[in-house]
């Protein structure tokens, strides 16, 4: 099982995140350095939706610690985020691999 966590941005977030990206993303590597997290990015064209995957024993706590304390959530640069169970089943680093 992966997690993905799924941040809505306020509609100035390109300007409201300034004082806090590098902070946000140091947060961010320090997740992955860790283990926790996989991948995190926006996506879409604009607006954005912010994207993370976690891995690990209780990945759908670690994405709800993680955004709990992220500086982007603390300082409402995210105006909600949400945690999603992903039964991955398709890919090398699937949690449960099934092929036909």
């Amino acid at each position: 099982m992966h997690a993905v966590l799924e941040y809505t941005f306020r509609d100035d977030h390109l300007t409201a995140r300034l004082p806090y990206r590098a902070e946000h993303l140091s947060y961010a590597w320090a997740a992955v350095d860790r283990g926790e997290m996989i991948l995190g990015g926006a996506a879409g064209d604009g607006p954005f939706t912010g994207l993370m995957i976690f891995t690990g024993e209780d990945p759908i706590a670690l994405a709800s610690a993680h955004a709990a304390a992220d500086p982007y959530v603390v300082n409402r640069v995210a105006t909600a985020w949400r945690v999603l169970p992903w039964a991955t089943v398709v890919g090398h680093d699937a949690a449960d691999p099934v092929r036909p």
